[in-house]
C-alpha cells in the first residue's frame, strides 16, 4: 500500500495528465488541413502516398497528365504529385505528430533495488517511483506541441504553395524560351540569306566592303543570339524538369505559345489587408509566437526543480525472513547552484526575438504584396503596349517596304534588315508577356506566403542578346 502522503501527490499527478487528454495517432496524419489549402488556395490536390499501391496510382496519374502537351494548370498538378522534395517535406507532419503523441505520454516509472548481505544479515531496499512534476507539467507541454504541430501544418501548407508557384513561374519561362528560340531561328535564316546574297553581290563588284561586312555582322549578331536563346532555352526546360520530378528533359511536351493577354487586369483595392488576412506564413509566425509564449510559461514553472520522483518503497533489514518496512520515496534536485535564472532569461529572450520578427514579417509582408502588385500592372501595361502599338507599327511598316521593294524603291538588303526588326519586336512582345505571367505568379504567391524572387526571368536572354533586368 502507498503511504498517504506519497498517494495524493500520485492523485494529483494523475488528474492533471487526464486532463491534458492522452494524444494519439490520426488517421491522416494532420495531411487534411493540407489537402484543403492546396483545394481552397490553388484549387489542386495533393497526395502523400505511404504504400507502394498509392505511390503507383499516383504515378498513374502522372503518366495520364504527361500524355498530352502540359499546360500550366496541369504542370502544378503534376509537381504537387511527383515532385520528391514535397513527398519529403510531408514527413514533417509525421515527425511533429510523433512529438504531439510522445508529449501526452505518461512518463516511464523507475525501478530501482539495492541489496546487500553479510551471512544471514540482508539489506534489501526496493522502490518504484514516478516523475510526478512531468504529470504536473503535462498539461502545458501538451498545449505546447499542438501549437507546434499546427504551425508544421501551415509549413507544409506553405511548400505546397510555393511549389506551385515556382512551378508557373519556370512553365512560363520554358514556353516563352522555346518560342524565343523558333523566332531566333528565323532571324538567323533571314541574315543567312543577307549574307549569302551580299557575298554573291561582291563577287560581281556590285557591293562594297562595308555594306557587304554589315551583312556579316548581321549574320554573326543572329548566330551568337540563337546560341544563347538556345542555352537559355536548355536551362528553362531543366529547371521545369527538377520541379516536375521527373526523369528526363524529354518526357513533357510544351504547347507552342504562351496563354494570351487577359482582357482587362485585377483591381484588387485592399491588396495588403487582403494578404495579412490570409497569408499562411504569418499564420505560422503567430502560431510559432504563442508556442514560444507557452514554453515561457513551462521554463519559469520549471525554474528550481524539472525532476521530482515519487513512489512506493520497501526496505528488509537483517534476516531473509524479518519482513519489509514499507513506506515512499522522494527524490528531487536541490537548487543550491543553478536556480534557473539563465534558464528562464533564455526562454524570455527567444521569445522577444520571436515577438521582433513578427512584426518585421508583417512589414515585409505589406512591401513584398504592393511591390508584387506593381510589377502585375505595370508587365501589364507594357505587354498591352506591344500587342496594340508596337507589334501593329512593325506590321505596317513592313508591309509598306514590301509594296516599295516591289516597286524597286528600297533594295533587298533593307526589306531584310526590316524583317529582322519586325521580327525582334514580336519576340521582344512574348518576353514581356512572360514577364507579366510570371508576374502574375509572384503576386498570387505573395496573397497566399512569402514570394520569392522570379529567377527565370531574371536568367533568360532576350531577343537582343543581353541578359534581362
Amino acid at each position: 500500500m502507498i503511504a498517504a502522503p506519497a498517494a495524493r501527490v500520485l492523485a494529483l499527478g494523475l488528474a492533471a495528465a487526464t486532463l491534458a487528454g492522452c494524444a494519439t495517432f490520426s488517421q491522416d496524419g494532420g495531411f487534411a488541413s493540407v489537402q484543403r489549402t492546396a483545394k481552397e488556395r490553388l484549387d489542386k490536390e495533393v497526395q502523400w502516398p505511404r504504400s507502394d499501391d498509392e505511390r503507383s496510382a499516383l504515378r498513374g496519374r502522372v503518366d495520364e497528365l504527361l500524355a498530352q502537351p502540359l499546360g500550366v494548370e496541369d504542370a502544378v498538378q503534376v509537381a504537387l504529385f511527383n515532385n520528391r522534395g514535397l513527398q519529403a517535406a510531408f514527413f514533417d507532419l509525421g515527425i511533429s505528430e510523433a512529438n504531439l503523441v510522445q508529449a501526452g505520454r505518461f512518463p516511464n516509472p523507475h525501478f530501482s533495488m539495492l541489496r546487500a548481505s553479510r551471512g544471514d544479515d540482508y539489506k534489501i531496499e526496493q522502490a518504484l517511483t514516478f516523475n510526478i512534476f512531468a504529470l504536473i507539467t503535462l498539461p502545458m507541454a501538451v498545449e505546447v506541441e499542438k501549437r507546434n504541430f499546427e504551425q508544421t501544418q501551415r509549413l507544409t501548407a506553405i511548400e505546397v504553395t510555393r511549389l506551385a508557384s515556382e512551378t508557373r513561374k519556370a512553365y512560363f519561362t520554358a514556353v516563352a524560351a522555346e518560342e524565343t528560340v523558333r523566332y531566333m531561328r528565323q532571324v538567323k535564316q533571314a541574315a543567312d540569306a543577307g549574307a549569302e546574297l551580299a557575298r554573291r553581290m561582291a563577287g560581281v563588284g556590285n557591293l562594297n566592303k562595308l555594306q557587304q561586312a554589315r551583312e556579316q555582322g548581321f549574320y554573326a549578331e543572329a548566330a551568337l543570339n540563337l546560341a544563347r536563346a538556345e542555352q537559355a532555352n536548355v536551362l528553362a526546360r531543366e529547371r521545369l524538369t527538377r520541379l516536375l520530378g521527373l526523369p528526363r528533359a524529354d518526357a513533357f511536351r510544351l504547347p507552342e505559345r504562351l496563354p494570351d493577354l487577359p482582357k482587362v487586369a485585377d483591381e484588387l483595392p485592399a491588396v495588403e489587408q487582403t494578404a495579412l488576412d490570409q497569408r499562411l506564413d504569418l499564420q505560422a509566425i503567430r502560431l510559432e509566437t504563442e508556442a514560444l509564449a507557452k514554453n515561457l510559461g513551462l521554463a519559469k514553472t520549471t525554474r528550481f526543480f524539472n525532476l521530482i520522483e515519487l513512489g512506493p518503497a520497501r526496505v528488509l533489514e537483517g534476516e531473509r525472513d524479518s519482513g519489509y518496512k514499507k513506506g515512499y520515496e522522494l527524490s528531487f534536485e536541490l537548487p543550491l547552484f543553478d536556480w534557473g535564472g539563465a534558464k528562464v532569461a533564455k526562454a524570455e529572450s527567444i521569445y522577444m526575438q520571436a515577438v521582433e520578427r513578427a512584426a518585421e514579417a508583417v512589414t515585409n509582408a505589406r512591401s513584398e504584396v504592393r511591390e508584387a502588385y506593381d510589377a502585375y500592372r505595370t508587365s501589364y501595361d507594357i505587354v498591352r503596349h506591344y500587342r496594340d502599338e508596337i507589334v501593329p507599327i512593325n506590321k505596317r511598316i513592313a508591309d509598306e517596304n514590301l509594296l516599295r521593294y516591289n516597286g524597286m524603291l528600297i533594295g533587298v538588303f533593307d526589306l531584310l534588315a526590316d524583317a529582322r526588326t519586325q521580327i525582334a519586336s514580336v519576340n521582344s512582345y512574348v518576353e514581356s508577356l512572360r514577364d507579366f505571367w510570371i508576374a502574375q505568379s509572384d503576386l498570387q504567391m505573395a496573397m497566399i506566403g512569402k514570394p520569392s524572387l522570379s529567377a527565370g526571368a531574371k536568367a533568360a536572354v532576350s531577343a537582343t542578346g543581353r541578359p534581362e533586368h
